[in-house]
């Protein structure tokens, strides 16, 4: 099956729901970010350095961790170089394991990057929560930005439950159960309605109500 344009589930979205409509009026489109240049490993070496750190003093330790690395960052490049010099880099005592886990498992197969496509999101999930420090939330944003998957439903992700109370005028967000099924009406376009309850925060911080008729 060809894949399918994002301007087109965002229509079908809109179309379900009278609530995705208002969003997508107020937010416009929404487009896919850049894919990391430095490929799918260099978009979860990213994802691991990033973790629980703030923007600014994340980018600063992943521009000298990727410095380390002459040419492609692949696994056998990172694996080559020496731990001294990456926790010189910034790099937490945890977060080189993670990384140095990572590498063996793309390497043994564990975590596959080349021919993702034939595999379904669970598929790529399971594999990727293998990894020392890579849970569900951060395997689930690796298909939605990295690998484009339109039907990622992240439930655990607070502002996607702000995102969908405040949207829906629920008063108090859902629980990652309450919220589960909730997206089943928005199959296969679920990572759309994701980032739209993103969007719908972002409104309200700015002062616009999400829920505006």
């Amino acid at each position: 099956m060809p894949p399918v344009a994002l301007a087109t589930a965002i229509d079908a979205v809109a179309s379900a729901d009278p609530v995705l409509a208002r969003l997508v009026k107020l937010v416009g489109p929404i487009r896919y970010r850049p894919r990391n240049p430095d490929g799918h490993f260099g978009a979860l070496t990213r994802a691991i350095v990033f973790q629980q750190l703030a923007g600014h003093a994340a980018d600063a330790i992943f521009r000298r961790v990727r410095a380390l690395v002459d040419g492609p960052l692949t696994p056998e490049a990172l694996l080559a170089v020496p731990d001294a010099d990456l926790k010189g880099a910034g790099l937490s005592k945890a977060k080189l394991a993670s990384l140095r886990d990572l590498s063996a498992k793309v390497m043994d197969g564990t975590v596959v990057l080349d021919g993702a496509s034939r595999m379904s999101d669970e598929e790529i999930i399971t594999g990727l929560v293998t990894v020392r420090g890579i849970g569900r939330w951060t395997a689930e944003m690796y298909l939605m930005f990295e690998l484009r998957r339109l039907d990622v439903w992240p439930v655990d992700d607070l502002g996607v439950r702000q995102g969908y109370g405040l949207a829906w005028s629920l008063g108090v967000p859902p629980s990652p159960r309450e919220l589960q099924p909730l997206g089943d009406r928005f199959r296969p376009y679920r990572s759309v309605v994701a980032r739209y309850c993103w969007e719908a925060v972002a409104l309200a911080r700015g002062g616009t109500d999400p829920a505006l008729r």
